[in-house]
């Protein structure tokens, strides 16, 4: 018995122009992503964030989970660091966050969020 050929195109196949359009259009979506994603400084530029003096970021409105998720992602490297450096330098945690959070609120530049005595305001 004699086997017949397919010879329509697969619409998954290769040559299909369609999937070479989606997967390009795919990549195209993953390289400008990032540029989508709203970075530290701009969120501390437009308000959204502030330093503390714990020494870690806070919303300064009500946060976004964009906003959230930045805000508890550089929380979460800046507690590691900061056990890191009490660790080395046999002190407490506290003292650390403390340190930070003065010196983080110093260097905040004019126009951007500080929360000072759990009031934010606008250095």
């Amino acid at each position: 018995m004699m086997a017949i050929a397919n010879s329509a195109p697969n619409r998954y196949s290769a040559g299909n122009p369609f999937k070479r359009v989606a997967v390009l259009l795919g990549f195209l979506l993953l390289a400008v992503m990032p540029a989508w994603a709203i970075d530290l400084e701009q969120a501390k530029d437009q308000g959204l964030v502030g330093e503390t003096e714990s020494g870690y970021l806070e919303p300064v409105v009500a946060a976004t989970p964009e906003i959230r998720d930045l805000v508890d992602t550089i929380n979460q490297k800046r507690r590691a660091e900061y056990r890191r450096i009490a660790s080395s330098n046999d002190i407490d945690l506290a003292t650390v966050e403390a340190l930070a959070g003065k010196k983080a609120i110093e260097k905040t530049p004019s126009g951007q969020y500080v929360k000072v005595r759990g009031a934010w305001r606008k250095k």
